[in-house]
């Protein structure tokens, strides 16, 4: 089996590598490729991987290139994990919507919108040489915005399942509350890409017992903290919301954190650094603790258990992915991206039966998919007034003025990224 991770040479590689290397008998690799046009990096994170096979007797050959359609050749699954940008545009996406009183936030709001812009492109491009190298490879794709994204590669004809490890987080947090092994768990996850709830907690699978209400009235106040709302919210709706919501249930507290502390971006660049000269140790052989505040926690296990099913291998048979709705929620189109719970095997990601999505949910999930409906149209056709259309539709922008200004700033911070700009 021959997999692909095009954007090998990122920092969070060494999380995918340690995971291959675990759950070898899950996934049974023989050659495992890194893509990445940055050969510096590369060379280092290459180095690190095998020196993780090798510690735990993976025989897979791991090779590293920055040739693309020589690393996707004979793939049976291309993983996506890149930055269009780096951690450069990042700082960018987290910093000029402040400029406007608005989040500057990566995957949401107009720095979200950002990111697709200058992402959509460069992935549809990678899947066409994919497609064009080996069409029956599957595509799974971690490249945020990951619901636009993989909308973009659907609606193209690609063999494509977005994946998010917000979930198997929560189900991992949830079980070691619970006392119980992971596989117990069964997550009611409804939502969107980066805008989900957790409306129940089954034992035993889908039609488990709903432990939900126990987790909340005895671990209430530390699922808030994480989730940095105030365990009063969380009682009075009866839900676990992904930490995303906080954006929206908190915006303007959210800024006026975000206008009194470094950037993430600017967390993240450095603790990249350290990483990387780590890496370059010869003499480390497994993944740094520090890579645990990379982000991306659980991301290897989530991986690994989709590309399994996909591939006919032994993945779980539920897992939630991102894939089209296809009537899951009613009161959206068939061809829109929802995350949800589904069956995964080698035709696909299938929806599993969702009961009906509460009004206060439903209201702004159909509000986020209308904003990716023309942030989709922006990213595939670019123009000023496509930028400023799908900034106005997003919930957390809203007003001609904000989109205006915001539609200026994003245009004059991305226009290399732009070529329509």
């Amino acid at each position: 089996m021959k997999l692909t991770v095009v954007g090998g040479g990122s920092t969070y590689t060494p999380e995918l590598i340690d995971g291959f290397a675990r759950l070898r008998d899950t996934l049974p690799i023989t050659e495992l490729v890194l893509v990445d046009p940055a050969a510096e990096r590369l060379d280092l994170v290459g180095g690190l991987a095998r020196r993780i096979f090798a510690k735990q007797d993976h025989t897979g050959r791991i090779v590293t290139t920055t040739d693309l359609d020589a690393g996707v050749e004979g793939a049976d699954a291309v993983l996506l994990q890149l930055r269009v940008g780096g951690q450069a545009a990042r700082q960018q996406d987290e910093t000029w919507p402040l400029e406007c009183g608005c989040v500057g936030q990566e995957t949401t709001g107009a720095g979200g919108l950002a990111k697709a812009l200058r992402t959509v492109p460069v992935v549809l491009d990678i899947a066409e040489r994919v497609r064009r190298t080996n069409p029956d490879a599957w595509i799974i794709d971690f490249t945020n915005p990951v619901g636009i994204v993989t909308r973009a590669l659907l609606q193209a004809g690609h063999k494509a399942v977005g994946l998010c490890n917000v979930a198997i987080g929560f189900q991992r947090k949830f079980a070691g509350l619970l006392g119980v092994t992971p596989s117990e768990v069964h997550l009611d996850h409804v939502g969107l890409n980066h805008l989900t709830w957790e409306r129940a907690v089954r034992l035993g699978g889908p039609e488990g017992e709903n432990v939900l209400p126990r987790l909340l009235a005895e671990h209430g106040d530390a699922i808030a903290d994480d989730l940095r709302l105030p365990r009063p919210v969380l009682d009075r709706l009866g839900v676990v919301p992904s930490y995303y919501l906080r954006y929206f249930y908190a915006h303007d507290e959210v800024v006026r954190e975000l206008g009194t502390k470094p950037s993430r971006a600017a967390e993240v660049a450095a603790m990249e650094k350290e990483l990387l000269d780590m890496y370059g140790d010869p003499a480390l052989d497994e993944k740094p603790a520090l890579l645990a505040k990379r982000g991306g926690a659980f991301y290897s296990e989530a991986a690994v258990d989709l590309a399994a099913s996909l591939l006919g291998g032994g993945g779980s048979p539920y897992q939630v992915v991102n894939t089209y709705n296809n009537g899951t929620l009613p009161f959206l189109a068939d061809d829109a991206v929802i995350e949800t719970q589904a069956a995964v095997g080698a035709r696909g990601a299938t929806p599993l039966p969702v009961a009906p999505v509460d009004p206060l949910y439903a209201g702004l999930i159909a509000n986020v998919t209308a904003y990716e409906d023309l942030a989709l149209e922006a990213a595939l056709r670019g123009g000023r007034d496509r930028v400023f259309k799908a900034l106005l539709a997003h919930p957390l922008v809203g007003q001609y003025a904000y989109a205006d200004g915001l539609t200026d700033r994003l245009i004059a911070h991305n226009r290399e990224h732009l070529a329509w700009a």
